[in-house]
């Protein structure tokens, strides 16, 4: 049983949404620097050509930009049609595009429902039925097709912040994910959920400026999470190690959801 090859995604084809800022970022490097060809979708086209161009330089695998606005059916449409052009099979998909919106209770707006229930789940069934044809195609025995779902601690725990359509729509991402599970598990297609708790992001900054310390002193391991935590975890799904696991909830966040307050 060689690690090498029990953890390899070596030339494995990946499509990260959102995959050119923060917790995507940090994943598609992690797919990029282990060998994998690694697909990345945000609607900011500059910072996706930017991300792979950069990532192809650095190696050993090779990154491409296909710029996409998830919100819009459309775009997510045109996506998968163009993945398709490229390539045959989509070993891995790693839905990870998301927002977030923090407003008091007596102001939260309608909007913002719209919002965030259409990207952090809607989207998220969409191009997974789209790309499951692709996914069934790279599929064979033993190593099965991956879908990972990028959630939130916030979707488990009821969050301190007033972002009731961001916990909600990951709520529902964690569950539609077992739902998937069983359905896809059946073609040979594996569904997971990362619950990630805090990362150096762009939706994360501002609350870090404010409450890192506060942050930090409720994760039982002391820190926020880096690039390896969160790529390790995407990683070890997408590899032979991780093949038997389907419709799982994998929490990534040094033990947040488990500390009391009090």
């Amino acid at each position: 049983m060689d690690v090498t090859n029990l953890f390899s995604v070596k030339d494995k084809v990946v499509l990260v949404t959102g995959g050119a800022k923060g917790i995507g970022l940090m994943i598609s490097t992690g797919f990029v620097a282990n060998g994998a060809r690694v697909y990345i979708s945000s609607r900011d086209v500059a910072s996706c050509e930017k991300a792979a161009s950069e990532l192809t330089a650095k190696g050993p695998g090779k990154a491409f930009a296909i710029p996409a606005d998830l919100q819009k059916l459309p775009d997510v449409q045109r996506l998968v049609a163009e993945l398709g052009k490229r390539e045959k099979k989509l070993h891995v998909l790693v839905n990870n595009s998301g927002a977030n919106w923090g407003e008091s209770y007596d102001t939260f707006p309608d909007q913002a429902w719209t919002k965030l229930l259409t990207l952090n789940l809607q989207r998220v069934f969409t191009l997974t039925q789209l790309c499951t044809p692709m996914l069934e195609a790279a599929a064979e025995k033993n190593d099965p097709g991956r879908v990972i779902n990028i959630g939130s601690i916030d979707g488990l725990r009821v969050p301190a912040l007033e972002t009731f359509a961001y916990s909600a729509s990951k709520a529902g991402l964690h569950h539609m994910s077992r739902v998937l599970s069983s359905h896809l598990g059946k073609r040979n297609i594996t569904s997971n959920v990362l619950a990630c708790g805090p990362f150096e992001s762009k939706m994360m900054a501002a609350t870090l400026e404010k409450f890192r310390d506060t942050i930090e002193g409720n994760v039982p391991l002391g820190r926020i999470g880096t690039p390896e935590d969160v790529a390790g975890a995407c990683l070890f799904l997408s590899s032979r190690a991780g093949a038997y696991i389907n419709g799982a909830t994998l929490t990534v966040d040094g033990g947040s959801h488990c500390a009391a307050k009090l």
